[in-house]
């Protein structure tokens, strides 16, 4: 089973003896495990601010003894590369694309090779070989918003979002054990000395609104719509101010 092409991704690898050293001081999540076997990790890259810049999958594959692979958005990968080089100093760290390699996906039993999808068990699993993969069937959208999981650009906002506000402790994306990364400092304070006042939720629409539509409380910006599969979304809401009838453009938002 092939399974489906994933589109606007982009693979690259990352060989040297100091790659998961080099990763496991910048992201958010914890690639050590990496070092013992096949695995795929979701991380995010923040600001030293504490702000999303780009998140991205970290594999081993089966086999692949000294390399590793990211899997990131296409529009993203330029400035993540580059600030990666920047951090790279003198750490022994490679980092070329990954030629003849796609990404594939699937919900149906997995090929050989494949690796479940950490982000959540609805997801499915996620390959990389020299497969292609077959023109996507699955509504990938609906299942991401009904498992509240939330991507890039209609959800995760690069110098804008918070990751604890997107749900990546709840989606495996962010460990509080791990140590020091960019932007450590902001985010465990937001785990463990704040209330989250803003983050995503699950809505339900009564008429049809583009992601990145204001949230409306009557004359007040309380969030905006994110990812919309048919008459479900995700939306950034003020928790405190989403009350009350809320509009996205002439559409109505219930929180579910």
């Amino acid at each position: 089973m092939a399974g489906e092409s994933i589109a606007g991704r982009t693979l690259w690898r990352l060989t040297g003896k100091d790659v998961l050293t080099f990763l496991q001081g910048l992201v958010t999540n914890d690639v050590l495990p990496l070092g013992r076997g096949p695995g795929l990790v979701w991380t995010g890259f923040l600001t030293p601010q504490g702000k999303y810049l780009a998140d991205f999958f970290v594999i081993r594959r089966e086999g692949d003894d000294d390399s590793f692979l990211i899997d990131i958005p296409e529009p993203l990968a330029a400035s993540t590369l580059k600030r990666l080089t920047m951090y790279r100093l003198r750490a022994d760290v490679q980092i070329v694309p990954a030629d003849g390699l796609h990404p594939t996906r699937g919900t149906g039993p997995a090929p050989a090779g494949a690796l479940p999808d950490p982000r959540a068990p609805s997801l499915g699993w996620r390959a990389y070989g020299p497969d292609t993969g077959g023109p996507a069937v699955t509504n990938w959208a609906a299942l991401r918003v009904a498992a509240g999981v939330p991507e890039y650009p209609d959800d995760l906002l690069p110098d804008d979002s918070y990751i604890l506000e997107m749900g990546f402790e709840r989606l495996n994306g962010v460990n509080f054990r791990k140590g020091c990364y960019v932007g450590q400092e902001v985010t465990a304070r937001m785990k463990h000395k704040t209330e989250l006042r803003k983050g995503l939720r699950n809505v339900r629409l009564d008429g049809p609104a583009a992601p990145g539509t204001p949230v409306m409380a009557g004359d007040r910006v309380v969030g905006r719509l994110g990812t919309v599969a048919g008459n479900r979304a995700l939306a950034y809401l003020r928790h405190d101010q989403a009350e009350g009838p809320l509009l996205a453009g002439s559409s109505g938002v219930f929180p579910e």
